[in-house]
């Protein structure tokens, strides 16, 4: 559907973006993740034509960017950050006035208001002045904009950045229900969101990408060690002996916490290509001690993105 191809931009002597490929199917939700600075909007805005490349191609569904722009952007819906809303105007009248300027049939904006009103939730606020609404329905009247003329590509730029808790939330459910029908692009710098919304996630780091696959995939290839966390009652420390180190796949042993009744928090780091629950529960087993907890997790997003991400 989208494919760049050495994608490169200077500003006066700085590269913002620094020669980057990457491919976007039909369908797929892409985040497109890193921190503030990284190239994120500047890629965004060459992939919408709003500025164009130092050089290396775009390509979408086979049009060039350079050569066929217009074509292109007829194929996309673009949401930008701050969302470009005429605040004096009703938001009947404004989605009124962006399906004209869109060129839509006449017989078809009255429905395609009601539809995107339905979507995007504006049902009970069509009526009131932009002015007036709170960032998140400010954000979701953007949103119905860039649908306007039922895009096949949706391109978000940070669409819940400055929303509270429950803002994000109901952008999140509104993405997810625009994924399911659109090809969708999605920049933001918060890992929970991308998780939460996304098929996959490239990350950028200084203009270029650094990781490029799925959550478990990113976890598996970049994730390093494992941390299994066991909660044990009935137990002397000084029991533990080599029980567990002896195993092969255990690189370290740490004692977390223990509150003098027999219960103690072992922490075991292990490597990430063996999962050895089933053999600490056996060998937990040949004991009379009692397991209380046992729980297994990988590195977090949050440490991948910072050790991708980092300066150094």
């Amino acid at each position: 559907m989208i494919h760049a191809e050495n994608l490169t931009k200077y500003y006066q002597g700085l590269c913002a973006v620094d020669q980057i490929n990457f491919q976007v199917a039909k369908g797929e939700v892409l985040g497109f993740l890193g921190p503030n600075g990284a190239g994120k909007t500047t890629t965004l805005r060459m992939l919408t034509g709003f500025i164009k490349p130092s050089s290396g191609t775009i390509r979408v569904r086979d049009l060039d960017i350079r050569e066929q722009s217009l074509e292109v952007r007829k194929l996309l819906g673009y949401l930008p950050e701050s969302a470009p809303l005429y605040h004096d105007m009703l938001v009947y009248d404004y989605l009124d006035y962006v399906a004209r300027v869109r060129r839509l049939e006449p017989a078809s904006v009255l429905p395609r208001l009601r539809r995107l009103a339905d979507l995007c939730g504006l049902g009970e606020i069509m009526h009131k002045p932009i002015g007036e609404l709170s960032k998140g329905y400010k954000q979701r009247v953007g949103l119905a904009h860039a649908m306007m003329s039922d895009p096949e590509i949706l391109v978000l730029d940070e669409p819940t950045s400055g929303l509270d808790p429950n803002q994000i939330a109901e952008i999140r459910d509104i993405i997810r229900e625009i994924g399911r029908q659109k090809t969708v692009i999605l920049s933001t710098h918060i890992l929970s969101e991308v998780e939460a919304t996304c098929d996959r996630m490239l990350i950028i780091h200084r203009g270029r990408i650094v990781a490029d696959g799925d959550a478990r995939t990113l976890r598996r290839s970049l994730g390093g060690e494992v941390v299994i966390r066991l909660v044990l009652g009935n137990l002397d420390p000084q029991a533990l002996g080599t029980r567990f180190t002896a195993l092969d796949g255990v690189l370290r042993q740490e004692i977390l916490a223990g509150d003098g009744d027999g219960t103690v928090c072992v922490q075991l780091t292990c490597r990430p290509d063996l999962d050895l629950r089933a053999e600490i529960y056996r060998r937990i087993k040949e004991t009379d001690w009692v397991l209380l907890e046992l729980h297994r997790e990988s590195q977090s997003l949050e440490h991948i993105f910072r050790e991708l991400t980092q300066e150094n």
